[in-house]
């Protein structure tokens, strides 16, 4: 029998319902089908956020990935935003210091992985740095405390399940939409979460960020999880804060969180089988992405 596909909006109604605060029903409900208890599942999301932590230490030490065609990202950024604080004569950092911050981390993360570091699938490990980012920055920035960014793990964990239940988290289902798109609108989700935000908001930070990056295709130079890989996760984080602050705010989405994963679900089916994770469409298929694959392949074979 065909189990009915998750709702962000029927589990907000049903936490209401229940006169349970969101957190604290999607806790009970995660308990009940892992058959497990609240405790221990906060426990996981303890330690994952530990992993994700030394996945940005990892990134932050400048490393570069097996095949040599990154790395090093995350530090020359993280060193370019001190310089500029530094001099007092110099231009305002254009991303502030919450951005830039979770902009510099999400690379690192991603570097992490792309050397082969220990990271976290959140939801997948093409966007495993857009989470970590955003909150070692919050961390670092805002003051948010360990339990509030384990909480919001809880959020983005569900949110992923829904997103998951409804489309596809996977790049060669859905295009890089349906990877670094669900990260970012998971991260936006805890975002909303931790600074207050209620169910119907977290739900609107969550259509935000679809609305703003339906259609992103998965385009893999050479088939690593790498160029353009990397840099998405940064823009993905800018789109995550965005959609969040909007939400915060009291900004409407027009449309729901569920119709627009729905809609996210059709463009990926309707995705060129060539800008989904075959790396034969979009940048990898450019000049210089082709002759620098075929060198690759030639060195590695040899």
């Amino acid at each position: 029998m065909k189990q009915d596909k998750l709702s962000w909006a029927r589990l907000v109604s049903e936490s209401e319902a229940k006169q349970l605060p969101l957190l604290e029903y999607l806790l009970e409900r995660s308990a009940a089908q892992l058959e497990t208890d609240q405790a221990a599942i906060l426990a996981k999301m303890d330690a994952m956020l530990q992993v994700m932590e030394e996945a940005v230490a990892f990134g932050m030490t400048g490393v570069t990935s097996n095949s040599g065609l990154t790395g090093g990202s995350a530090k020359k950024l993280k060193e370019y935003m001190e310089t500029i604080q530094a001099d007092g004569n110099s231009r305002p950092a254009l991303l502030g210091p919450v951005a830039g911050s979770a902009v510099t981390y999400a690379l690192a993360a991603a570097e992490a992985n792309a050397a082969m570091g220990r990271i976290v699938a959140a939801p997948t490990a093409g966007a495993s740095g857009i989470l970590p980012g955003v909150l070692m920055s919050l961390k670092e920035h805002c003051g948010v405390s360990r339990e509030k960014l384990v909480e919001g793990l809880v959020i983005a964990g569900v949110i992923g399940e829904v997103i998951a239940s409804r489309a596809s988290i996977a790049g060669a289902t859905g295009g890089c939409q349906a990877e670094c798109g669900s990260g970012a609108a998971m991260a936006a989700g805890a975002v909303v979460y931790i600074f207050g935000g209620n169910g119907k908001q977290i739900g609107d930070a969550v259509s935000i960020v679809f609305k703003n990056m339906l259609g992103l295709v998965c385009d893999p130079v050479a088939g690593l999880v790498e160029v353009p890989c990397i840099k998405r996760n940064a823009g993905s984080v800018v789109q995550c804060l965005l959609a969040a602050e909007l939400a915060l705010a009291g900004v409407d989405s027009f449309i729901p969180a569920d119709e627009a994963i729905d809609a996210m679900a059709k463009v990926g089916r309707a995705l060129p089988y060539g800008l989904r994770e075959t790396a034969e469409g979009g940048l990898a298929v450019t000049p210089t992405a082709k002759a620098w694959t075929e060198e690759y392949f030639k060195k590695i074979h040899s």
